[in-house]
């Protein structure tokens, strides 16, 4: 029987790995493999981290960035088992971080440890993302109009409020959420947006808040020279209504008093069956505006018959007669009421 000797070491009552004894293997054996330095690019601005190619959106503290990339660098032999690895800053030198790594594990059923040093160099840099921000880059104008009229101050303030809202909100998921420029133009607002997907978001809720139609167009602005594909950015235009809430309108030949508008509807009142009614937007085109809130006038209720309920004009002071309806039967004489005169004739709108 041949005896199985070390040629390293001569011995021959020891375990062997392969054609050495376990002593001598271990002797030279590394149990991990580690860079004496890594480097890692990270933002100045918004402290993401470059990492396989690509930008992490997510803010992570420095020290948990050194401890990633410890962690990605580190490369444990197959032979170990059962092993523990313990990771330490030692110090920081400016952006260069002295680093420990040490490990505990088993090879070929002996329990041994190592202790391996590195250095994780960040190099500050500019992410894609923030230095679109700087250089006041946009993928989206939204473009707030009115239909037929001036926009009113307060609907600017109010325009503006949700805006900053609307971004402050996406910012947490979205870098792009932000607004370089306002164009204050005779005809309304554009507010450039930064991302597409955000500058939808601050249509939607200019449109819950003021109702309208949206539409978007897109702009050819450049061409990507390396893929030949055409880059655009898209104009969303939301045009709110000329009508108002308390306005008369006129839709499928019924006369509607505004009580309110949403994003998808208008809701008002038949001014002359009280009943209420629902207009798509949608269909905003095929209503007509017929009289303004401030066109309607205050009198007071001078006699009431079974038949009549008489009015007072507030033009030229004298008695109208109404049609008395049931509606009608809770005024009393001296009560003050609403009205409207459209094409001669004269509206009860309380």
């Amino acid at each position: 029987m041949d005896i199985m000797f070390c040629p390293e070491c001569g011995s021959t009552d020891k375990k062997m790995v392969g054609d050495i004894c376990i002593d001598c293997f271990l002797k030279d054996f590394q149990m991990i493999e580690l860079p004496e330095r890594i480097e890692v690019q990270i933002c100045s601005h918004c402290n993401s981290k470059l990492e396989e190619g690509k930008w992490s959106e997510e803010f992570i503290p420095e020290e948990e960035i050194i401890y990633r990339a410890l962690e990605r660098n580190i490369k444990v032999a197959d032979e170990v088992s059962n092993e523990h690895v313990t990771l330490e800053i030692k110090q920081m030198k400016g952006t260069i971080a002295e680093c420990c790594v040490e490990i505990t594990g088993e090879v070929q059923g002996t329990q041994i440890d190592e202790s391996r040093e590195t250095e994780v160099r960040i190099l500050k840099t500019v992410c894609p993302t923030c230095s679109k921000i700087q250089s006041g880059y946009y993928e989206s104008v939204i473009q707030f109009r009115a239909d037929k009229r001036d926009i009113k101050t307060d609907e600017y303030a109010k325009a503006d409020e949700i805006v900053e809202r609307t971004l402050i909100k996406q910012s947490k998921k979205d870098k792009l959420a932000y607004c370089p420029q306002i164009a204050k133009l005779k005809e309304g607002r554009d507010y450039y947006i930064g991302s597409l997907k955000s500058g939808r978001k601050v249509a939607e809720a200019l449109k819950e808040e003021f109702g309208g139609i949206i539409k978007e167009s897109p702009r050819l602005i450049s061409e990507d020279k390396s893929t030949g594909k055409g880059l655009y950015r898209i104009w969303i235009s939301i045009r709110i209504p000329e009508f108002e809430k308390e306005d008369i309108i006129k839709y499928d030949d019924k006369l509607i008093q505004v009580k309110g508008i949403d994003k998808n509807r208008v809701v008002g009142n038949d001014i002359e069956t009280k009943k209420q009614q629902h207009i798509p937007l949608k269909n905003m085109e095929h209503i007509e505006l017929i009289k303004k809130s401030d066109e309607i006038e205050t009198t007071t209720i001078i006699s009431k018959s079974p038949q009549i309920i008489q009015i007072l004009d507030p033009v030229d002071y004298s008695a109208l007669d109404l049609e008395m309806k049931e509606e009608y039967s809770m005024f009393n004489v001296g009560d003050e009421v609403k009205i409207i005169k459209i094409d001669y004739y004269t509206y009860l709108l309380n």
